[in-house]
């Protein structure tokens, strides 16, 4: 019958059928569901050791006594601290009646005794077996069972999922069987759709093997079905987005070899681990209104944590249902709650997915195109601001100082992503008056497949300041103000170009380790900068003019002249505008023919 159905599924996916004919044969499949079963009995039998046997404890959570005889010791505890500071009061204070201090000791050892009394009787006698609790103990046990599952589903799917993806491509690269793939005629959608659903296909079996046992656990601890369900389709949305990326990532990551599964399933061990740690502490309404939610929204903790209350054991109550875009109510109700996850998965699956198409044939191509940029860049944007907007009782400097951690980083990752390499700006250079497109050399700069990309990355930069200055006029700010945030994101704006100009001029080196030449001059011109001023004991708030010339300038603005920030700011664009006429003279050389560049000795 599996083979039935596996010859089926080859006639609608061919490297589907590959992947499954080679992954689900008798041993794995046994191997699955064994380990599945395995996990399931050891899950069900852990609890067991708590089970209420015949000396359970008066005070046990599961006896129904145990509330009467936790009120008595409250109360003579009560009894006790009041009459301890009574004594205490007295004894420092010169009294008429002298027994009233004889008398107060003498009731405090008798409700002492009392004290001991009753916790003598506790631990001498055990809660009757007619008065124990047998229906809440069970309840809270398929509820362990059911919080058991769901955590493993999530980092087994996730974790191990990206972990198998990026090591399929990674060996199917190093074999040169990826190259072979490239060539058949089938779409990459149907190619890569093949492998994100075939290569984890151990792990679908041994979760859905144990998907009966959840369910059942879920509903035998009273847990709605529709929101179990509500559970599953966030967790398969989640799947669909990682599992792309893992696509992604194994399809440009060449530079780490061996090292690529580790790394992808290492960084989303870390993401799930630490999303799902901020979502089982206190939080309040302000952790779902601010520019970082929408990061967390692509872990299933959160939506997990609103669905099921108290599902980390802990007092806190999940704030997801107060989440607002542009003022829409989104966390009043669940279905408009799991339709923003399901919208956020596939909107930024979809995006993967085409740069995967583009990167998948052409493995010498940059991973975005030119307008792919611009559209993710103002994406991010409105995303961002529509978490942002509503929020009350939010600073407007820590606003802007979220927005420019974010887009900071959001620019430096666009400059490896969109810097086309020494060939392909040789063969720009070169051929560009072939262009059939009869494009302007402007428009070429800023759409063009080959060309260098700083112009775009100014485009991409003004993109992503746009809305800062828009925001402006929702933060009511006076005169001052207004002129510190033009001058505070004019100033970042000149680094980046500075950060782009020397990335693209890094990436026309002839040496075949150009990014990671990148990797370390773009690390040491971000961090090195601030371990030298930490190191020299210069603070922003006391120092400020240094700060100005580092990659995070605004944190000295605030603090220095307008003079300085001017400085700062020439200085910058004179080094754009020198590195920039350096990258001219590079390019006018690739683009000479063989037989000039001979002649001219080169």
């Amino acid at each position: 019958m599996l083979v039935n159905l596996i010859s089926r599924v080859g006639e609608w996916n061919p490297q589907l059928f590959r992947e499954l004919k080679g992954r689900l044969k008798p041993v794995n499949v046994l191997l699955a569901v064994i380990s599945s079963l395995l996990l399931q009995l050891v899950v069900f039998l852990y609890q067991f050791r708590e089970y209420p046997r015949e000396k359970h404890s008066l005070t046990g959570d599961y006896c129904k006594l145990s509330f009467s005889y936790q009120q008595q010791q409250n109360q003579l505890t009560e009894q006790q601290y009041q009459l301890q500071q009574k004594l205490s009061n007295y004894q420092q204070i010169k009294l008429s009646d002298p027994s009233i201090i004889p008398n107060l000791e003498a009731k405090l050892k008798t409700v002492e005794s009392k004290i001991i009394a009753l916790q003598t009787y506790i631990s001498k006698n055990f809660c009757p077996p007619s008065e124990i609790n047998y229906q809440l103990w069970w309840q809270e046990h398929w509820k362990y069972i059911f919080v058991a599952l769901s955590v493993t589903f999530i980092f087994t799917l996730l974790v191990a999922g990206t972990y198998l993806i990026i090591s399929d491509l990674a060996k199917e690269e190093q074999k040169g069987t990826l190259n072979f793939i490239r060539l058949s005629p089938q779409s990459e959608t149907s190619i890569l759709t093949g492998k994100m659903l075939g290569v984890p296909s151990l792990i679908y079996l041994f979760v859905l093997t144990a998907i009966p046992l959840h369910f059942w656990a879920g509903k035998s601890a009273n847990i709605s079905a529709s929101y179990i369900i509500c559970y599953y389709t966030v967790v398969v949305g989640s799947c669909g987005f990682f599992y792309s990326a893992a696509l992604l990532f194994g399809l440009v990551s060449r530079l780490f070899s061996s090292f690529q599964p580790w790394l992808g399933s290492g960084g989303v061990l870390l993401y799930q681990f630490f999303t799902m740690m901020i979502s089982s502490h206190n939080q309040s309404d302000y952790d779902f209104n601010n520019p970082y939610i929408w990061f967390r929204l692509f872990s299933p903790w959160d939506i997990t944590n609103y669905l099921f209350s108290n599902f980390f054991n802990t007092s806190n109550e999940s704030y997801l249902h107060v989440i607002q875009f542009f003022y829409l109510p989104i966390g009043n109700n669940i279905l408009s709650l799991v339709g923003l996850y399901l919208i956020n998965y596939g909107i930024c699956s979809y995006g993967i997915w085409t740069v995967i198409k583009r990167c998948f044939r052409n493995n010498q191509s940059t991973i975005l195109s030119k307008q792919q940029s611009y559209w993710f860049i103002a994406f991010t944007q409105i995303v961002l601001w529509g978490f942002t907007l509503q929020t009350k009782g939010i600073d407007k400097d820590d606003t802007y100082l979220f927005f420019a951690i974010i887009n900071t980083f959001l620019i430096i990752g666009l400059m490896f992503l969109l810097s086309p390499i020494r060939q392909n700006i040789q063969d720009w250079a070169r051929y560009r008056h072939q262009n059939q497109n009869h494009q302007s050399f402007w428009q070429d700069l800023m759409i063009g497949e080959k060309s260098p990309a700083i112009l775009a990355m100014g485009v991409n930069i003004l993109i992503a300041t746009t809305p800062i200055f828009i925001g402006t006029i929702f933060f009511p700010l006076n005169n001052e103000e207004q002129g510190k945030v033009f001058l505070t994101v004019v100033l970042s704006v000149s680094v980046m170009l500075v950060y782009a100009t020397i990335t693209q001029l890094l990436l026309l080196m002839k040496n075949s380790k150009r990014y990671l030449w990148v990797v370390g001059v773009m690390g040491a011109g971000v961090f090195l900068p601030y371990v030298i001023l930490y190191a020299f004991s210069l603070e922003p708030h006391t120092t400020p003019n240094p700060w100005l010339f580092t990659a995070f300038p605004w944190v000295a603005v605030e603090h220095s002249t307008i003079t300085a920030t001017f400085t700062a700011l020439l200085f910058n664009l004179t080094v754009v505008t020198l590195l920039n006429r350096i990258i001219y003279k590079k390019v006018e050389v690739l683009g000479e023919s063989a037989t000039k560049a001979l002649l001219a000795g080169r």
